[in-house]
């Protein structure tokens, strides 16, 4: 698997890319994979919305709402894949790519990607290639989790509530009052909470749904981005 989801970044990377220079650091967009039902993106200060289609650019900045049984699925960057669920919210807080060399010969050097959670369930393949950096982030109120290798995870939060669940590999969950987390493949961690230590997923009847929730929209992420690059334009 580690081989296709390698093949899916290199792909999918070509198009998030807006022009390169060396060693030149720009802004990118997300890539719409798909959108079921309706999902808005634009500029929350001044309530500026659209419908996303799969034309859309959705860039630094923007914010994203999805409607109560809607959801879309997008590329942040080529390593990081991501499903927003039905009456969800999200900022893009940063999306930046480093290129060293020009538009057809040129490497990537470094994929940057920071989003903040406000509302909802956002559910998160990563994928970092072995030959460039990735940098990725997820913030809620209470939290942050930076991924650090391959792994599949949900962070859902009401905003009072946060809640954390690794579905493959393992991430890094820290926040202001508590000291850092590692959650590893099925266990889940929510905050706040007296102690921030991972329960297992098989305990918790939510947690059992986000696992089953996170294995098949990542199946269907990989399927989007395979199908994806087959559209691209020889």
């Amino acid at each position: 698997m580690r081989y296709w989801i390698s093949a899916v970044c290199v792909a999918v990377c070509s198009l998030l890319a807006n022009g390169c220079s060396k060693n030149i650091s720009r802004a990118t967009a997300a890539t719409v994979f798909s959108v079921k039902g309706k999902v808005a993106f634009g500029s929350a200060e001044r309530n500026n919305f659209e419908l996303v289609t799969i034309k859309s650019r959705i860039d630094d900045q923007d914010t994203v709402r999805s409607a109560d049984g809607a959801s879309v699925d997008v590329a942040l960057i080529s390593s990081a894949l991501a499903q927003l669920s039905g009456d969800s919210e999200i900022k893009i807080e940063e999306l930046r790519i480093v290129k060293d060399g020009n538009e057809t010969a040129g490497g990537m050097r470094d994929r940057v990607a920071r989003i903040r959670l406000n509302r909802g369930k956002i559910i998160v393949l990563f994928s970092p290639s072995d030959k460039s950096g990735s940098q990725f982030a997820i913030k809620t109120r209470q939290l942050t989790v930076k991924p650090d290798s391959d792994c599949l995870f949900c962070v859902r939060t009401d905003g009072t509530t946060t809640r954390v669940t690794c579905a493959k590999g393992k991430i890094n969950v820290s926040g202001e009052a508590q000291a850092p987390v590692t959650i590893a493949a099925g266990y889940f961690a929510q905050w706040p909470t007296a102690s921030a230590k991972p329960i297992a997923a098989a305990d918790d009847a939510t947690a059992q749904i986000d696992v089953t929730e996170s294995l098949e929209a990542g199946e269907r992420l990989l399927d989007e981005a395979f199908r994806w690059q087959d559209r691209r334009p020889l």
